[in-house]
């Protein structure tokens, strides 16, 4: 292998394996660049109509969109929701029923409208907004529903760990003939001395030409292959050569007897 022939092609397979490298690279390059994700609007007020009918399923590309409604309280159905961290700080939310204007059904959406670390003032919070209703125009991000789940049963069967307005809905009054919208709502402003709930905007993912992708692999593949094709050659001329100096070995012993 180390003759002046298989040097000589083992220097010509680094060539064609640079070339397959670069190739490989140039591949992976337009495997990215050549599939740009279109600027989010994520950011852009949208009215909820134009986003989600009530029902859906919201589209994981539309998480965390920024919606505009108009509606009216359900007085009463003002409730706390725990485990909810802001910031990485646990505490709670207050939620509402907000019943919208100018739908052909009655329609409701679940908000959330603001988050404290004290269940105390969440309970007190919800309490007087209770008391009261009224209209709100209210802005904020749209989230999908996470579901109800089971209680726990050494806890408190009416406590509530997950924000799911099918949950919710159980707890709602006035629901006949109701439509709802699956997924929920943070609202951008806090009502009744509560802080804001932390909703940054979605991150922007990277567009990925999964055709260059595999394209860029198979370079790569090809890269691997010149040097194993290199192996094999100078391995198999070895072996025959050893194998020629046995045979020639043996005839010499033979003569030799």
């Amino acid at each position: 292998m180390v003759r002046p022939r298989w040097i000589a092609m083992l220097l010509l397979c680094l060539v064609v394996a640079g070339v397959f490298a670069w190739l490989g690279q140039w591949q992976l390059g337009r495997a990215i660049d050549t599939a740009p994700v279109q600027k989010s609007t994520s950011e852009q007020v949208k009215p909820i109509a134009d986003v989600v009918k009530p029902g859906e399923y919201l589209d994981d590309r539309l998480v965390g969109q920024k919606v505009a409604v108009d509606g009216d309280w359900v007085a009463g159905d003002f409730i706390v929701v725990s485990s909810r961290y802001n910031d990485g700080v646990e505490g709670y939310w207050v939620t509402g029923q907000l019943r919208l204007k100018d739908t052909a059904t009655p329609t409701s959406l679940a908000v959330a409208v603001g988050w404290t670390p004290d269940r105390a003032k969440a309970d007190a919070v919800a309490s007087a907004l209770n008391a009261s209703s009224g209209g709100a125009r209210l802005t904020g991000r749209l989230i999908s529903d996470e579901g109800p789940i089971v209680p726990d049963p050494n806890g408190d069967p009416l406590e509530l760990t997950r924000m799911s307005p099918a949950a919710l809905l159980s707890r709602w009054h006035d629901v006949q003939g109701l439509d709802v919208y699956r997924p929920y709502l943070t609202s951008a402003t806090p009502l009744g001395g509560l802080q804001a709930i932390s909703s940054p905007a979605p991150d922007e993912r990277q567009g990925v030409n999964w055709l260059n992708l595999f394209y860029a692999a198979e370079w790569a593949v090809f890269a691997g292959f010149a040097f194993y094709l290199w192996y094999r050659l100078a391995k198999d001329a070895w072996e025959k050569e050893v194998e020629e100096l046995e045979e020639l070995s043996a005839g010499v012993d033979e003569r030799g007897v």
